[in-house]
């Protein structure tokens, strides 16, 4: 869309390089007669639904984050700052970042994302590994491979609960993760550390659910936790977490695991800024929104992504997808242009194209598109592998993925098993043996 002569840009400001945020300005990107700033604490973008396979030391983290710069470097209207974003004014549309500086827009988007919901559960917050952000990936994969160093240095350790892993979610997140991390270690563990009592490491997988998968269909719910049982994951359903310490988690049963490492994949929230932008919100904390995704009563402010309760068909709000991100992104974008040309906003339709999680090598479960074909085991994981590289952004993000992927599946060795002694997680207070 090209500006009349002597008709001034407008100005749109997107708050979040996420997959809401990025599918918003690419889209408005060589609009002529819209000038974006595209603002995010991060000069990358990150491959959520790959997080825990770095964590696992499948992939690198520069394997699922693509710079936003290059992403955007073709478009001339298109500015992208580096900066926190921490007040927001919805009715003046202006902004204004920890280190003191403002932004006003003509168009304010906000697709600020996520964050960790501990549910307010004692000691999650402080004790748990998160699994939100490419930060949290690089924690979780330094803790693992910290616990195996230093059970192998001293195997005494083991009985104290070493080799227990927790994992909070039996979501997609949870599921995968504990698919993925009993693969790592009943195959490149027991391998590489010959020392160590491998065999006797645990991955519990617990969620105050009845079953695994709860978005799938009840045969996929059935496949995944056999294929997890299968990779020696012991599965406790109906179970919900009491309380997280530093040495051990203690479950809704009274059941107390000890270990060292509790991953949380509970659920999200809205990230802060939702709480701060005084805009009414709702479930999750997020931002509620039109059917065209503008902030009723407030013009020019749109919320999309995972900070807003975004409604579909059945007028029940949609689920934290990068799917639905991506397309509120582009959606928001289109109505920016239409308003421009005097027509009314887009409402918003998501297009279900159906939801898939990896077990592990070989299992996987998908269910297409909005009649939801449902197809298991290699058909799902090869699908799976496609969808993925295809969401990646860079062409040299997706070669280093299939290379990486190829290598773990010939192989029983993992890529960049690097662990960070810079890192909190790499130092372990195991403090006095028992008496």
């Amino acid at each position: 869309m090209k500006a009349l002569p002597g008709q001034p840009q407008s100005h749109v400001v997107i708050v979040g390089g996420g997959f809401a945020g990025l599918g918003c300005a690419r889209r408005l990107a060589g609009e002529d007669a819209v000038h974006v700033t595209l603002i995010d604490r991060h000069n990358y973008q990150q491959f959520q639904p790959l997080l825990y396979q770095v964590a696992t030391s499948q992939l690198s983290a520069t394997g699922i984050a693509a710079s936003l710069r290059q992403a955007l470097h073709k478009a001339h209207n298109v500015d992208v700052k580096l900066a926190e974003v921490t007040d927001v004014d919805p009715g003046t549309r202006s902004l204004r970042t920890a280190r003191g500086d403002s932004f006003t827009g003509d168009v304010l988007v906000l697709a600020a994302g996520s964050q960790p919901n501990f549910f307010d559960i004692p000691g999650a917050a402080e004790h748990s590994f998160p699994l939100y952000s490419l930060a949290d990936a690089e924690r979780l994969r330094t803790r693992i491979l910290a616990i195996f160093e230093d059970a192998d240095r001293d195997p005494a350790l083991i009985e104290r609960g070493a080799l227990n892993f927790v994992i909070v979610g039996a979501g997609s997140t949870g599921t995968e993760l504990a698919g993925a991390m009993a693969e790592m270690i009943n195959e490149t563990m027991l391998v590489e550390y010959r020392d160590l009592a491998v065999e006797r490491a645990t991955i519990h997988l617990v969620d105050l659910g009845h079953v695994v998968l709860s978005e799938f269909s009840e045969r996929a719910h059935r496949y995944a936790a056999g294929a997890l049982k299968e990779r020696g994951v012991k599965i406790g359903l109906g179970t919900g977490v009491r309380e997280v310490a530093a040495d051990h988690v203690v479950l809704s049963d009274g059941t107390t695991i000890a270990t060292r490492c509790t991953v949380w994949a509970g659920g999200l929230m809205a990230a802060p800024l939702a709480a701060t932008s005084g805009l009414p919100h709702g479930k999750g904390g997020r931002i509620e929104v039109g059917p065209d995704l503008s902030v009723v009563g407030v013009p020019g402010v749109y919320a999309v992504g995972d900070i807003a309760n975004i409604p579909g068909a059945d007028g029940k709000a949609l689920p934290q997808l990068g799917s639905v991100a991506q397309q509120s992104g582009k959606c928001v974008a289109e109505s920016i242009l239409a308003e421009m040309r005097g027509q009314p906003p887009r409402a918003f339709r998501y297009r279900d194209k159906g939801i898939m999680a990896m077990i592990g090598r070989g299992a996987a479960v998908a269910e297409l598109g909005r009649r939801r074909l449902e197809v298991h085991g290699w058909p799902a994981f090869a699908a799976w592998l496609a969808v993925h590289a295809a969401l990646l952004t860079g062409t040299r993000n997706r070669v280093e993925a299939f290379v990486d992927w190829g290598w773990d599946y010939f192989s029983r060795t993992r890529g960049p098993q690097v662990l960070d002694p810079r890192s909190d997680a790499a130092h372990i207070d195991w403090g006095e043996p028992d008496a």
